[in-house]
């Protein structure tokens, strides 16, 4: 039986990366994770940390189908690649995230949504991008069903982002994100309510909410028990 890893001064290198990947990931996506008929919320979502606001969620439309990538860079060390959102954008403006975006009709799947979406949003070309399988899917509390898939890229690309949607990009080291000294649990004030939520603050970025949400999940995944 495996053992969990509980300490990232580690080097882990891409071969080791991919076999993990391929034993602890999902190779399909998760069912919905809302059941409107009853408010109930089980798997990941925004109200993981507030469970007292699961009622609002059957007020709410069906959760719209969505996929982000999740890209791990085939570095020594290994980093994972953030896009920061412009701050005009109806959901999440001026958020971390990872590149994504809602499934299309003529999307064959969530994997080719989250690739599409590299690309439109940061020219992320697919011939770099080797996916590996599926965190849990992840509930927003903006309305979507997020699918993320994870995938190793070569580090030979060279991005285009979309000013229209991206602000900027960056990358930090897979050691931090996976270290679970770094996981917070943070709170504000949303709608008159007190709502907490994870944090992965690095330096002067601010990851959180549901992209803090996915990377715990990640290390939950491929580095837990």
């Amino acid at each position: 039986m495996s053992r969990p890893i509980t300490s990232f001064s580690f080097d882990i290198d891409v071969s080791e990366f991919r076999r993990l990947a391929r034993e602890r990931l999902s190779q399909a996506p998760s069912d919905a994770i809302f059941d409107p008929r009853t408010g109930r919320s089980w798997g990941r979502s925004d109200f993981d940390l507030n469970p007292e606001l699961l009622a609002d969620l059957a007020l709410m439309d069906p959760p719209r189908p969505a996929a982000v990538l999740v890209p791990v860079i085939a570095r020594r060390p290994m980093t994972v690649l953030l896009t920061v959102r412009t701050d005009h954008l109806p959901t999440h403006a001026g958020q971390i995230a990872f590149p994504g975006g809602k499934v299309e009709p003529d999307d064959p799947g969530p994997v080719a949504t989250a690739i599409r979406e590299a690309q439109e949003e940061i020219g992320l070309e697919a011939r770099f991008i080797e996916p590996l399988g599926y965190l849990d899917s992840y509930r927003s509390g903006s309305g979507f069903h997020i699918m993320p898939v994870v995938a190793l890229v070569e580090p030979s690309f060279s991005l285009k982002p979309d000013p229209s949607e991206v602000a900027d990009t960056f990358e930090v080291p897979l050691s931090f994100l996976m270290d679970p000294a770094n996981h917070q649990r943070h709170s504000r004030e949303w709608r008159g309510r007190q709502r907490h939520f994870y944090a992965i603050p690095y330096g002067a970025r601010y990851i959180w909410g549901a992209t803090a949400g996915m990377l715990k999940n990640m290390h939950e995944r491929l580095f837990g028990a």
